[in-house]
């Protein structure tokens, strides 16, 4: 059965392009391969994918074409017939949609609309899609749980991604299509987004140049590594949601739906300081880093904080990975991709 991945030379979407490979599913990747961050690391993550593809005997491929562009996708689904969609192609970033509000709406929008459509046109099995903890916006009840509202989002970054939610439930409402949106919670890791606070962190202590710490450092980030949120939307993807005959529309529960749809917190359950997250980076690196104090940046909230019991109860896995053992496995990806 074959899975297409978009945002496959992504950071997430490259992982699990890479497990998928290994297990002997073959895999048709979609990126644009935009110059939001570096492309030579979106270029070499692609290298090894293929590498390996070659190595395993498991097809993949890679076409090369923008979500917004309907026919170009129309015809990569055709091409392709696949039964599974993992959809992780979006304009990420709290901070860069304050800026660059269109290239959300584009991307996270109108992209989107047009993979639901080619997943109704194409009888797709499951539909898995990127949500974002940044949807809980303003709510400060923690630990954040599916059932709560999120209707108060603080960035476009975070209405978009609500919005993604709310067309999908339209899709399996209407067309019967399965869909699981995944609220994913700070992911680090080897292969990491360069905009992401470990990297950042981790390239100015290596440089010598000063961390910059918002809200004073008084954030704290329920951080998940990789290797969890691989493992998490693997189990998901044979695990479609079915129809919920027993819905209480009188009290409506926001995680589920009498439709074919699901929402899933995917977060470590293990909320970190972030001062503590720094302590760990430079104990692993040997050095202290200058640290520079700053206010809270528009957009961002302070805590973060995961429920992941829907997520355990559907498919018997929570995400573990301990901050040192995350950030060691980084350090040691940078230093060696870096010569560092």
């Amino acid at each position: 059965m074959t899975i297409l991945v978009t945002g496959a030379a992504g950071f997430i979407g490259f992982h699990l392009c890479k497990r998928l490979i290994e297990t002997g599913k073959p895999v048709i990747g979609i990126d644009n391969l935009n110059d939001y961050y570096d492309p030579d690391l979106k270029r070499d993550r692609i290298s090894l994918l293929k590498q390996l593809s070659e190595a395993r005997g498991t097809e993949f491929t890679l076409i090369k074409i923008d979500l917004q562009d309907n026919t170009a996708l129309s015809e990569a689904f055709l091409a392709a017939k696949p039964k599974q969609v993992v959809n992780l192609a979006a304009q990420a970033g709290v901070r860069y949609s304050i800026t660059n509000p269109h290239s959300y709406i584009q991307s996270n929008l109108v992209g989107f609309s047009n993979i639901l459509e080619s997943c109704r046109a194409h009888n797709i099995n499951h539909l898995i899609y990127a949500s974002s903890s940044s949807v809980y916006g303003g709510n400060t009840s923690l630990p954040f749980s599916e059932k709560l509202s999120v209707d108060h989002p603080v960035s476009l970054y975070a209405a978009t991604k609500k919005a993604n939610e709310l067309m999908a439930h339209s899709y399996s409402h209407l067309y019967d299509l399965p869909t699981t949106g995944l609220r994913f919670f700070t992911v680090y890791g080897p292969w990491g987004r360069p905009d992401m606070a470990l990297f950042l962190f981790t390239r100015a202590i290596l440089s010598g140049e000063p961390i910059q710490i918002f809200n004073n450092g008084q954030m704290t980030r329920d951080f998940t590594y990789i290797d969890d949120i691989i493992e998490s939307i693997v189990r998901i993807l044979d695990k479609p949601p079915g129809h919920n005959d027993v819905f209480d529309t009188n009290n409506p529960d926001p995680s589920s739906s009498w439709a074919p749809y699901k929402v899933f917190n995917i977060g470590n359950n293990q909320p970190v300081p972030l001062m503590s997250y720094i302590e760990a980076i430079e104990s692993k690196l040997g050095i202290i880093g200058q640290k520079q104090f700053l206010p809270m940046q528009q957009g961002d909230v302070a805590r973060t904080a995961s429920d992941v019991r829907l997520l355990e109860e559907w498919i018997n896995f929570r995400p573990t990975t301990s901050i040192s053992e995350g950030i060691s496995k980084f350090v040691d990806w940078y230093r060696g991709y870096y010569n560092c």
